[in-house]
């Protein structure tokens, strides 16, 4: 029996589609996609603009300001959503999908869902070369959206409107699949786009999505409870996928009963609050010294929906070289890292099923009362870190402290490169599970205030109430390099908080740079090609932020940025808050980075930095 069919131009059946597509969240059928960021130019404009205007009320479309900030945004919107809710970023042919891409590889390396539509070059081409099109001689098919392949999990072209029929599925079960999860891409010819097509009925029927839980094999799971059983100092790390499946209470309540002390990523930071029993705080290069030095004593590590990147492992110097590790992954490729017992599939399931195998079984409790020792030291060396000095400019770790103060439960902290990341992940003391967003899986400089918009987004309902806010904490240098988001928000009316730490440049970069022994250099202002160098030129960011419609204010110490988070509270739309702090003053703590350092140099600052990388590099694991 033929299906019937309805005649659609391929954008409009696109458009149809996605607009058919649902999930569940919190038990609630909601749309699988959210909305969409768009700037629309010559390869978006005529075609899937003329389908997204129709159906703007079921399918809203939101002006951005730059192509990369706004799927920035869309990363941020999946972040929140604990990855089951999904933005669309959509952008014309050549420059506008290429300022994407960076975008598409900070999804990628975070294991986050984003649909990506971008114009494309006629397929036919009669009119070659179009504006903006980069021509490759002996690869005339090749354009700027192959540039998306490096950094999407899935990757396509449409050459014939039919070809969406299977292509729009198989990008979907890629955005939704555990293991597999990250962006996808479609190019969208101009000519194809046009096109008018008989497609069945039955692909644009409603669809509700429910993300799988793959439970682990019974071989897997027997061999991870005979490790277990054998640990007497375990540590479990838990990363962004125990946040992603919703184990966040099923592993601390599994952690307490089996006296296993736990360590947070920087993805996973945020699963459980500060203060909870089990919680000894973040891991690796960016962590408590109680999560480090628990960590080279363990035998057993039990890594929990992490890929264990560097900062996680401290370049894998962090371990003892004969410690076992116990890898539960949604992803056989992370679960199978360092030569360890894997365990694959979704991390609430094999939590469960472990548990079930493991009996009476528990860790000496001696571990734990060891490891909240140890975390109430390092709680003891915060609050003196955080308490207000005479000094002339506040540490990071200052500011941070106020900030937390006066963040709401509701409220969610949201940053990303520089700086902020290793001290908020030491020094943020989270109030509630899923409120604090640090993307450091790319560490992209850019992603605070279009993350921020993100999260605003996905914290407002349907009907305009937003519950809580993103506070944004960013620094001189992020800010400098993309703010445009808060002029998005006033004109969106999703509010964020924005607190600018102006340190005079690329603080903590220059902080590598001089700790490896080079002289400062073109990273803060100071150290530039600039005409004073002595008192080099510092942005007014408080009349920058109301030139964007934003409400802002300059604060002068800690007791002013105290008095201005409550007033920015009580406003009514995006509110940026600027202070000056210290380029020099850092937590301490925490594990060592492998970075490269000349092997040859007449400088003796350089020479002591390599001796010093030689002899730590000597403690690491070799594994694959």
């Amino acid at each position: 029996m033929s299906d019937k069919t309805v005649n659609l131009t391929m954008a409009q059946a696109i458009v149809r589609y996605l607009c058919n597509q649902y999930t569940e969240v919190d038990g609630e059928k909601v749309p699988l996609f959210a909305g969409v960021f768009g700037i629309f130019g010559h390869g978006n404009v005529t075609c899937l603009s003329e389908a997204l205007e129709q159906v703007q009320d079921r399918l809203p479309t939101w002006r951005g300001q730059n192509e990369q900030s706004m799927a920035l945004a869309a990363v941020g919107f999946a972040k929140a959503k604990l990855r089951r809710q999904i933005m669309i970023a959509t952008s014309s042919v050549g420059p506008g999908a290429t300022n994407m891409i960076t975008a598409a590889g900070t999804a990628h390396a975070n294991r986050l869902p984003l649909l990506l539509l971008s114009g494309d070059t006629f397929t036919n081409r009669l009119p070659d070369p179009v504006l903006q099109q980069v021509e490759h001689f002996g690869s005339p098919s090749t354009t700027v959206n192959d540039g998306f392949r490096s950094v999407t999990r899935f990757w396509d072209r449409i050459t014939h409107p039919a070809q969406i029929l299977s292509s729009l599925p198989q990008a979907l079960t890629t955005m939704l699949e555990p293991a597999n999860c990250g962006p996808a891409f479609i190019g969208l010819p101009q000519d194809i786009q046009e096109i008018a097509y008989d497609y069945p009925e039955s692909f644009f029927a409603e669809k509700t999505w429910i993300i799988p839980r793959p439970r682990p094999s019974r071989n897997e799971v027997a061999a991870a409870v005979a490790l277990l059983k054998s640990a007497k100092k375990p540590l479990i790390i838990s990363g962004g996928g125990v946040r992603y499946s919703g184990a966040n209470e099923l592993l601390a309540d599994f952690a307490q009963r089996r006296s296993i002390p736990v360590a947070e990523t920087i993805a996973g930071k945020g699963g459980i609050v500060h203060d909870h029993p089990v919680n000894v705080g973040a891991m690796g290069i960016e962590g408590t010294d109680a999560a480090k030095e628990l960590a080279e004593t363990a035998d057993v590590v039990i890594a929990v929906g992490t890929r264990m990147q560097d900062f996680t492992t401290g370049s894998w110097t962090t371990f003892a070289k004969d410690a076992k590790f116990l890898n539960i992954n949604a992803a056989r490729f992370d679960a199978s890292k360092h030569f360890a017992v894997p365990v694959v599939g979704d991390a609430l399931e094999c939590i469960q099923e472990i548990d079930a195998e493991l009996g009476d079984w528990a860790c000496d409790p001696a571990q734990m009362e060891r490891a909240q020792k140890l975390y109430a030291e390092w709680n003891t060396a915060l609050d003196e870190g955080q308490t207000p000095t005479n000094s002339a400019l506040p540490s990071y770790a200052q500011v941070i402290g106020v900030v937390n103060k006066m963040a709401r439960k509701e409220d969610t902290m949201v940053t990303a490169a520089g700086g902020l990341p290793g001290e908020t992940a030491k020094n943020w003391r989270v109030k509630a599970p899923n409120t604090y967003d640090l993307e450091f899986g790319f560490s992209c400089m850019g992603y605070e205030i279009a993350g921020g918009w993100g999260h605003a987004m996905a914290k407002t309902s349907p009907d305009g109430t937003q519950t809580g806010v993103p506070i944004v904490m960013v620094g001189d240098g992020s800010y400098m390099m993309m703010n445009s988001d808060i002029y998005s928000t006033v004109l969106s009316g999703h509010k964020m908080i924005v607190v600018v730490c102006d340190n005079g440049g690329f603080g903590v970069i220059n902080r590598l740079q001089t700790g490896m022994g080079v002289p400062g250099f073109n990273n803060l202002l100071k150290d530039s090609r600039v005409q004073n160098k002595d008192n080099p030129l510092h942005v007014d960011f408080v009349s920058h932020a109301r030139a964007m419609g934003a409400e802002a204010r300059f604060c002068e110490s800690l007791a002013d940025l105290e008095v201005n988070m409550e007033w920015a509270q009580g406003t009514d739309r995006t509110t940026v808050l600027v202070i000056n702090s210290d380029a020099y003053t850092w937590t301490p703590g925490g594990a060592d980075w492998y970075v490269g350092v000349p092997e040859i140099n007449n400088r003796e600052s350089i020479r002591q930095a390599r001796a010093g990388q030689e002899a730590f590099r000597q403690k690491q694991r070799r594994g694959v």
